[in-house]
């Protein structure tokens, strides 16, 4: 199910009133939106789907109802309440007041259940003393648009209906739906697309509509499959908001995944609902390099899907993962995310391993991993410094930290499993850290500061953003020991002070540009809003080099974020300045649920534990956050070795193994 978003332009405004300008979504925001891909269900608050924005059933991409207006007793429901109940259902409330109520007080309640697989049940309660008879209409409508064409505005008139069964029917020259109703309608005219019954209910009693929409049974959602590749973890302790995010988390991601065709074997995670539905590799690998504590089974399947996805030799592109650009802010031109997607593929791999992925699975990707590394020796040479590719010739510093990264778990993971190379990508990996130290710094009068990019020219780039997070997070390597950063460790100490300053963090989280550089945005996508997945890495960063101040600051912003949305974190939103009496504010058009933010949630919960493994020598360390931010947490149902991994945390920041594999033992 892919989307491709309308594309941002300039020029005269000559839309008409109303119509939204090139580059322009819907705000999604404020929509309760149920997701068990490929079925999506979008919905505003009171329930009614009226046809405007992206409102409606959609499967596979297509809309196939745009409009489910309910009424009763002649009269729309006056809406009470309307919430998600999990990744995949909605519940929304409504009362009914009637001229034959006597008094204020509403006799006649109305539920309606809305599941992303294009089910919805109504059920009309009464409170009355007397049996009550009521007219129930409800007007059905489509346009059978794509989910693009409904994002950028272009989605025509409603499509004529016919009566078809018990229901509604409605086809164009490619695509057809059908509404069934159960009971059967009393009553159905085709023209308005409208059912009717007269319900009878009894003091208190209740009657069910109960709508299924689609031309056949749908596809079950892998996520909802029995087997599912995220182990079903539990926190429990001193503060409940971590169990609360960690279920949402889990219930998100594991309706966001999908099945590559043509190996139904493997799912995947889409990078986010309702804008990125398609194929997003570098978010992949994230967000199963985030979830790795919860088994390696996701760990595997996005990288043989991404395996197969890489460019073939021979020529400078062999090994490469191909992927999109991307914004990257103000000051810096589009990325190609295919770059960190082809960095993360060894990190990903070696890191698998030692969270205990198979041997045999790890033979079978490691010619991906060193393909991946073939590339990046190709691509950056001798010199270390990877340039983005084109005419630009960009050094920017995230790319050289997933580089690094990328070298130095490589160079393990080669050596390890018995293959060459692995004293080169060390020595190859000491060049790059020796020349990022020396030519990626920018002095000035606050201590310093590591640059955003560096030009062809050796200009540098000096903004400060939340992209320098990446220098923080290096990676595992065996015996608990984390791999060695590209910072020495006063340029280390200098990153944190500024991560941890209020510049960068909001108190929601981290911006993602200073609110003291130029061009900064609140709401800028990389230009100032709050992204998740950063914050989590800056968080696991700072928490491994010891500045467990800034990190448990950063900790608590998210967590009370998340408590605003709902536990379901978009992939961003708002960098305004967090006040006493203030909530985040959301972004209009961020995608939620988004599978890094969602993984993101579990990083965090999961960094306070300090889970370090190493299961093919056998051990597992713990590290955990000695602060205690949240108090003492206990983790259940995590994975390391492939079998069941508890681990308890207490107010004293001591860590404990409660569960773990036979033979796993604790090292240092």
């Amino acid at each position: 199910m892919a989307l491709t978003v309308p594309s941002r332009s300039r020029g005269t405004d000559s839309a008409a009133p109303g119509a939204r300008r090139p580059g322009e979504l819907p705000p999604v925001h404020a929509a309760l939106i149920c997701v068990a891909l490929p079925g999506l269900a979008i919905s505003p608050e009171d329930g009614q789907l009226t046809g405007q924005g992206l409102e409606g059933f959609y499967q596979s991409g297509r809309r196939l109802l745009s409009r489910c207006q309910l009424r009763v007793a002649r009269r729309e429901p006056v809406a009470v309440q309307g919430r998600l109940v999990s990744a995949d259902r909605a519940r929304f409330l409504s009362v009914v007041r009637t001229a034959a109520d006597s008094g204020p007080d509403p006799e006649i309640t109305v539920e309606r259940l809305r599941h992303a697989d294009g089910t919805e049940r109504i059920t009309l309660r009464s409170s009355a003393g007397r049996t009550r008879r009521l007219p129930v209409e409800i007007a059905l409508g489509t346009d059978l648009a794509d989910l693009g064409a409904v994002a950028a505005g272009r989605t025509g008139p409603e499509l004529p209906a016919s009566v078809h069964d018990s229901g509604m029917r409605w086809a164009t020259a490619t695509a057809h739906v059908v509404v069934t109703a159960h009971p059967p309608p009393e009553d159905a005219l085709a023209s308005a697309g409208l059912l009717c019954w007269e319900l009878e209910l009894e003091p208190g009693g209740s009657c069910s509509i109960e709508l299924r929409i689609g031309a056949d049974r749908p596809p079950r959602p892998p996520g909802q499959s029995g087997s599912h590749p995220l182990a079903p973890a539990r926190a429990e302790g001193d503060d409940p908001r971590a169990e609360k995010l960690l279920r949402s988390a889990l219930d998100d991601l594991r309706a966001l995944l999908v099945r590559d065709p043509r190996h139904p074997v493997d799912m995947y995670p889409v990078a986010g609902v309702p804008w990125r539905c398609g194929f997003a590799p570098a978010e992949m690998l994230w967000a199963a390099r985030m979830t790795l504590p919860l088994g390696t089974r996701l760990a595997a399947a996005v990288l043989r899907t991404l395996a197969r996805t890489q460019l073939p030799g021979p020529g400078p592109d062999a090994g490469r993962v191909p992927g999109p650009l991307r914004d990257s802010g103000p000051h810096l031109p589009p990325g190609c995310s295919g770059m960190e997607a082809t960095l993360l593929l060894p990190t990903l791999l070696a890191e698998a391993r030692r969270w205990g992925m198979p041997e045999q699975e790890v033979a079978e990707l490691l010619p991906a991993a060193e393909r991946a590394l073939n590339w990046l020796r190709a691509a950056a040479g001798d010199g270390g410094l990877l340039r983005d590719a084109g005419p630009g010739g960009l050094q920017r510093g995230e790319t050289q930290a997933h580089a690094h990264r990328a070298a130095l778990l490589g160079a393990a993971l080669l050596e390890e499993c018995g293959r060459p190379g692995g004293d080169d990508w060390r020595e190859w990996a000491g060049v790059l850290r020796r020349r990022f130290q020396q030519e990626f710094w920018v002095e000035d009068r606050g201590g310093g500061r590591p640059a955003a990019a560096r030009t062809p020219e050796g200009r540098l780039v000096p903004h400060l953003g939340s992209g320098v997070a990446h220098l923080l997070d290096t990676g595992l390597l065996g015996a608990g020991q984390l791999a060695p950063g590209l910072l020495d460790k006063v340029q280390t100490e200098q990153l944190a002070r500024l991560l941890g300053g209020p510049a960068m963090d909001s108190g929601w989280g981290l911006r993602s540009l200073g609110a003291k550089e130029p061009g900064y945005n609140p709401f800028g996508h990389r230009g100032g809003a709050v992204r998740v997945h950063e914050s989590a890495v800056a968080f696991a960063g700072l928490a491994a080099a010891g500045y467990e101040k800034e990190a448990s600051s950063l900790l608590r912003g998210v967590l009370d974020a998340a408590d605003a949305f709902g536990y379901r974190l978009p992939e961003m939103y708002a960098g305004e300045q967090r006040t006493e009496a203030g909530v985040p504010l959301p972004h209009p058009a961020a995608c939620r649920p988004a599978a890094v933010a969602s993984a993101a949630g579990i990083h965090l919960l999961a960094t306070l534990a300090g889970i370090r493994p190493d299961a093919p020598a056998g051990t597992v360390a713990l590290h955990p956050v000695s602060c205690a931010p949240l108090g003492a947490i206990q983790f259940s149902g995590l994975r390391v070795a492939g079998e069941p991994f508890a681990v308890r945390v207490s107010r004293l920041g001591l860590g404990m193994v409660e569960e773990a594999a036979g033979g796993l033992q604790l090292g240092v």
